[in-house]
């Protein structure tokens, strides 16, 4: 599909996922910041997305992602069903994988030095566990976790200053793995067999 068609098609998701951003200055930037990651532009940032999006300096990219009140879970939710109505089909199947996000301080959530698939070393980055979903008219992410290191979830004030509520406890990525696949499971998402790429065990789903 072209990026054309693809923001075209933006018009009726955003429909959907308007009602989790609850006030018109998130909701308009979240749309800007998605379109803004649709052009084939070298070295995406905030500073290019905020140029695409007409502004003439990151901050209110920024705001949104560090400081914007939405329903981050409804908007995935709402995501995944508009992927069943347009992807889903008997044959689907899940796919889970791990990607490191490179980062040069200490504060980001989860950030750490660790093995990192993506650069094929130890790195200091973010670790992310993944769930697409594929079937023959095409392939979507459905869902996410962050990984939180145990370095993280024992220091509450460091997760307090990086805005990681006190209820989130360690995880392995094998158990958000198994959360990912239990939510699409729960809606009913149509899938043949769950496929694994990120090296975990597989997930019983019985």
């Amino acid at each position: 599909m072209t990026v054309p068609a693809w923001a075209d098609g933006l018009d009726g998701l955003f429909g959907l996922v308007a009602g989790r951003f609850f006030r018109a200055e998130p909701r308009r930037r979240a749309r800007a910041y998605v379109r803004g990651l649709l052009p084939p532009l070298a070295g995406k940032n905030g500073w290019t997305l905020a140029e695409v999006a007409g502004d003439a300096t990151p901050d209110g990219m920024q705001r949104l992602l560090n400081a914007a009140t939405w329903d981050a879970d409804g908007v995935r939710d709402d995501v995944r069903d508009y992927v069943m109505e347009h992807l889903g089909e008997p044959g689907g199947v899940l796919i889970v994988d791990e990607t490191g996000f490179l980062k040069k301080g200490s504060k980001s959530a989860g950030v750490q030095r660790q093995y990192s698939g993506t650069a094929g070393r130890v790195e200091n980055c973010q670790l992310g566990v993944f769930l697409a979903y594929a079937s023959s008219k095409g392939r979507a992410l459905i869902d996410r976790e962050l990984y939180l290191p145990k370095s993280w979830t024992s220091d509450r004030e460091r997760c307090r200053a990086a805005a990681v509520p006190d209820e989130v406890e360690f995880a392995t990525k094998t158990t958000l793995a198994e959360q990912m696949l239990g939510r699409a499971l729960d809606a009913s998402v149509p899938v043949w067999f769950p496929r694994n790429r990120g090296g975990f065990p597989m997930p019983r789903l019985g």
